[in-house]
């Protein structure tokens, strides 16, 4: 689907989709996403300019007018979050398109982000996720996808991996038994090292031993009912089994393991600096946000337990 842009435009977007995909190597998801908030930005500038917005159009923007774009999305029932990410993504190509020196416009700095309200993760329980991997088995029509799908959500508990990063995984990757550690590429193509357990390596050789198909080293080490690299609709839609299964609330997701990798290791004396390390988090306040669960976990010890909080 083609811009509602000038052409000078439209080649700027194209060359700037191009730059995020090689240079920065983000995600077709994120790509797609980036699309979308660009092309609801264009088509609000079609109507509030009253024809298709060139560069020469971005570069005589006024504050005013982005926040009556903002205004717009806002009587659209368009959420705080997805205002705050479309005005990031506005915001990101406008940086571009200077330091390419195509546009200059200091007015989108004049705006202030959507407040958002600060969110904690939803952690589960130990002995819920530990009966999430037992159940991933039992649920499963065949022997061999449930010994899979037991493999991936061991891999995002025991190495507080990303769903994303277990499935991208090749079979020459694969854990091996006696390995402690082993490579993970994660967002923005960065790479690090994760410990093993012994359970997360046996979860591995479990799965391999069963699967009917040959798995080449360069091949997907998780693969679908037709031997192709496993999507993530599969392993969400094991969880929300394993949730009605177990009365689980809905925030118990495959990324929810991940988040109680993290939270049950600071529980157990983990430091903040090596969990974000294992996490792969950019920034120590995206991992400091796991200190918020753990307190949560101690006042609901401190109100069954302690005898001064008995009202």
């Amino acid at each position: 689907m083609g811009f509602p842009a000038q052409a000078d435009l439209r080649a700027a977007l194209a060359d700037w989709l191009m730059w995020l995909e090689h240079e920065r190597r983000v995600s077709p998801h994120t790509l797609a996403a980036y699309r979308r908030d660009l092309t609801q930005f264009l088509e609000f500038l079609c109507t509030h300019e009253g024809g298709l917005p060139g560069l020469k159009t971005l570069a005589d923007l006024r504050a005013a007018d982005f926040r009556a774009w903002l205004a717009r999305r806002a009587d659209q029932d368009i959420g705080r979050a997805s205002r705050a990410r479309g005005l990031s993504v506005v915001r990101g190509f406008f940086r571009w398109l200077t330091r390419m020196g195509l546009v200059e416009n200091p007015a989108l700095g004049m705006l202030r982000t959507p407040k958002l309200p600060r969110s904690v993760p939803k952690a589960m329980a130990a002995d819920e996720a530990q009966e999430t991997l037992s159940l991933a088995q039992d649920l499963a029509r065949d022997p061999w996808t449930g010994k899979r799908d037991s493999a991936v959500l061991t891999l995002l508990y025991g190495c507080g991996l990303r769903l994303g990063e277990a499935l991208a995984l090749n079979r020459g990757e694969a854990p091996t038994p006696g390995q402690d550690a082993m490579n993970v590429t994660g967002k923005g193509n960065k790479q690090r090292y994760v410990p093993l357990l012994p359970a997360v390596v046996d979860a591995v050789r479990v799965y391999l031993e069963a699967c009917p198909f040959r798995l080449p080293p360069e091949g997907p080490l998780f693969v679908g009912a037709r031997g192709k690299r496993l999507g993530a609709r599969r392993i969400q839609a094991r969880l929300a089994d394993i949730r009605a299964s177990l009365g689980l609330p809905a925030t118990a997701t495959p990324h929810a393991l991940r988040h109680s990798f993290a939270t049950h290791l600071l529980a157990a004396g983990g430091d903040l600096r090596a969990i974000q390390e294992l996490l792969g988090h950019a920034s120590l306040s995206s991992t400091q946000r796991y200190t918020e669960v753990d307190a949560a976990g101690l006042l609901a010890v401190y109100d069954r337990a302690h005898p001064r909080a008995k009202r």
